[in-house]
């Protein structure tokens, strides 16, 4: 913890529990309540995230649907596009923005709301545009909804795992991992729940979108009772909890390599963030979609990714345990992130292989699971250790306001991805992934350049993650 005071409602014996306790795997107890909540989140958005790119191409873009849309004709006319084009370009724009609110949420937070505060708000405006989503007519305003919550909610949750931790704590990286675990326990659930209602004619779209309102609702009752297990916001309705830190000289070079590290890392996402838009698409049409004698629903392959990728950081995070209890020693983060990039470059080459081998036929599932393994384990090697980096590396006085900052690494692979997957249907399929295999290597390429440019100023700030 960065500070032994508290607002007034929180007590000395309280205090003394987010110092010292390891009631959750070793870990704060807070951090189990923050996993639990996170994954009520999650759920809610990838059951979102997983039946929007397909409820546009099969239904509401659909001539005798588009109409009853407040606004639509508007959006069809301002991008000039119909279709699976336009479905990718909402998709990506709606991502993007996801990811660009938390930038304005964690300053709200800094600033004047305070952590729990934001977080709260956003989740009951999420509550409230997850339902909307349920009324055809205001799928608009839903998107919008989910945009602010979002932003008030998802900075501002990651930023408290980070405060559960001291600057030189050696934890912090795999309290991250345990963070992702329970996001893609969540993805394994979403699809296989609000995904099947989504798609099946027993029910139907707005089915699957109302279930994900019910579980964000559950989500902000467990943040709720969470509260005294967690760290005292440091402003917040006029309440000072602790000395506000101030930003230090020695903080602006770690600033610049944070600011310098997210289009990188952007760019390094795009095949991962093309998981739900054109590559769901291709699912959808293209795949056999049988797996073990079962027939699926396209929306299951996203529920395999999320088992394949939970089951990779399991044992990601095993593995450098065991190599750093043997040896002493492991790679920084930035050295895990380059080793994620191989694989990330592997696993965009099953993709390729699996469109050319398959032609104008349906695509073997062999492929695709390749895919989804490899990507996997470099998904473990990026995104919850760069997540870490942000919070070790971030100045005390800006802690939500980074992790925010963080997020602009989505806000540009999403906006990028709902582009180039709108070149899904005027693209030969092999083409279309061998993009995405030459963005991870440009990741690569740069995850290496930063690494030689600031490795030592990184690995001087504190210890390296476990």
């Amino acid at each position: 913890m960065s500070s032994a005071q508290a607002s007034p409602q929180i007590s000395t014996d309280t205090i003394d529990r987010l110092a010292h306790d390891r009631a959750f795997l070793g870990h704060p107890k807070g951090l189990g309540y923050l996993g639990f909540v996170e994954g009520c989140e999650r759920f809610s958005y990838y059951s979102m995230q997983t039946l929007l790119t397909l409820y546009m191409t099969k239904y509401l873009l659909l001539p005798e649907h588009a109409g009853g849309v407040l606004g639509l004709g508007a959006v069809q006319q301002f991008y000039g596009l119909s279709g699976q084009p336009l479905a990718s370009r909402i998709f990506g724009d709606y991502t993007s923005l996801v990811y660009l609110t938390p930038i304005i949420g964690g300053i709200l937070a800094d600033r004047w709301l305070g952590r729990r505060a934001a977080l709260i708000a956003g989740a009951v405006v999420m509550s409230i545009g997850h339902f909307l989503m349920a009324i055809e007519g205001a799928f608009l305003f839903a998107l919008l909804s989910l945009v602010v919550g979002v932003g008030l909610f998802k900075g501002n949750i990651a930023s408290q795992v980070g405060e559960l931790y001291g600057e030189n704590d050696n934890r912090r990286a795999m309290a991250f991992q345990i963070f992702y675990i329970f996001i893609n326990v969540s993805v394994i659930i979403a699809p296989l729940t609000a995904g099947t209602l989504g798609q099946s004619a027993a029910f139907g779209w707005h089915y699957g979108f109302g279930l994900a309102g019910v579980v964000m609702v559950f989500g902000l009752l467990i943040y709720l009772k969470a509260l005294p297990w967690l760290p005292a916001d440091s402003v917040g309705r006029g309440k000072v909890a602790a000395p506000r830190e101030r930003i230090s000289r020695e903080d602006y070079p770690r600033l610049l390599a944070l600011l310098l590290l997210v289009p990188v890392l952007g760019i390094s996402l795009l095949t991962n963030q093309e998981i739900f838009n054109a590559y769901l698409v291709w699912a959808d049409q293209k795949f056999t979609l049988n797996l073990f004698g079962i027939e699926m629903y396209s929306s299951w392959m996203i529920t395999i990714d999320a088992f394949v990728s939970f089951s990779m950081l399991v044992a990601v995070a095993a593995f450098w345990a065991w190599i750093g209890k043997r040896t002493g020693k492991e790679p920084d983060e930035l050295g895990k992130m380059i080793i994620g990039s191989f694989f990330t470059i592997t696993g965009g080459t099953c993709l390729y292989i699996g469109a050319v081998t398959a032609g104008d036929g349906k695509v073997a599932m062999f492929w695709p699971l390749m895919f989804h393994l490899l990507n996997s384990i470099g998904f473990a090697h990026i995104l919850p250790i760069s997540l870490a980096l942000f919070t070790k590396l971030a100045p005390k006085a800006l802690n939500a306001t980074v992790v925010g900052i963080y997020y602009l690494a989505f806000v540009f692979s999403n906006y990028v991805v709902g582009e180039i997957g709108g070149w899904y249907s005027s693209m030969p399929t092999p083409e279309f992934w061998l993009v995405h295999i030459a963005s991870a290597a440009v990741g690569l390429v740069a995850f290496t350049a930063l690494k030689v440019a600031f490795g030592k100023q990184i690995r001087a700030h504190g210890a390296a993650p476990a």
